[in-house]
This record gives structure tokens, C-alpha cells and sequence, in this order.
């Protein structure tokens, strides 16, 4: 079974990628609800890059590796887009953006809540979030 898809950087491909990631995460007989959680926290990211990092730039790409270790699932998710500043993110206070009826900028926090590690690494060149969610 393919474990990487590398797509370019427009929303259309994000459809894609979820397929990918459902595809990879149906062999394990996840429950719909775990499935659901882990493709949602990973097309967040990829939107994310897709969007803000890349400004989709059709030229620029993303590549998506995904494997299992042990009894977790890991997600690599690699671009050359404007690095995430992880260590300047604060998290919204989701109630507060929900009394406020505000859009958009939670998809982070929601990811840190799904996935049970996000880290975010980059050597100059490129960027990799790491997504990690035990599944047993």
C-alpha cells in the first residue's frame, strides 16, 4: 500500500489527501469517529500549509508520509512554504471565539486536542509537522 502522497499546493488537493488518509487508516479498523478525528487534524495542517505557508502556489508542493510504529499512526506532512512559528502560537480561547461568532484560527488548537503530538520542525529549506495518535 502507497504511504505518501505529494500534491501541489491548491485547496482542490486537499480532497485527495483525505482520501489518501482514509484509504491508509481503513486497514486499521479505527472506529469512525477515530477515523474522522485523524483525517479532520490532517487536512487541517495541510490546509493550513496549503493556504498560509504556500499562498497556494500551484508551483509549490506538499508531501504527505504516513505510517504506522508500534501501536501509533504517524503523519509527516513536508512543504518549502513560510515556516509555522509554533513557539509565537497561542491558543484561542474557543468559547470566547464562539461567543464572538468568529471564523477560522482554532484549527490548530483543534488539532492539538485530536492527535496526541504535534510538533513542527524546520531546517531552512523545509518545513515538517509531525502528527502522532495512538490507535490501540
Amino acid at each position: 500500500m502507497n504511504n505518501t502522497i505529494r500534491v501541489n499546493c491548491t485547496k482542490k488537493n486537499l480532497k485527495p489527501i483525505r482520501d489518501f488518509v482514509t484509504e491508509y487508516l481503513t486497514a486499521l479498523s479505527l472506529s469512525d469517529i477515530l477515523m474522522n478525528q485523524i483525517v479532520l487534524a490532517v487536512d487541517e495542517i495541510c490546509a493550513n500549509l496549503i493556504i498560509h505557508a504556500n499562498h497556494e502556489d500551484p508551483e509549490k508542493y506538499l508531501t504527505l508520509k504516513v505510517q504506522t510504529i508500534k501501536d501509533q499512526v504517524r503523519f509527516e506532512i513536508a512543504d518549502q512554504g513560510r515556516a509555522f512559528e509554533s513557539s509565537n502560537y497561542k491558543e484561542p480561547n474557543i468559547k470566547e471565539y464562539i461567543r464572538m461568532g468568529k471564523k477560522g484560527g482554532v484549527g490548530i488548537a483543534l488539532v492539538n486536542r485530536i492527535m496526541d503530538k504535534v510538533e513542527f520542525l524546520s531546517d531552512g529549506s523545509q518545513n515538517i509537522c509531525l502528527l502522532y495518535k495512538k490507535i490501540k
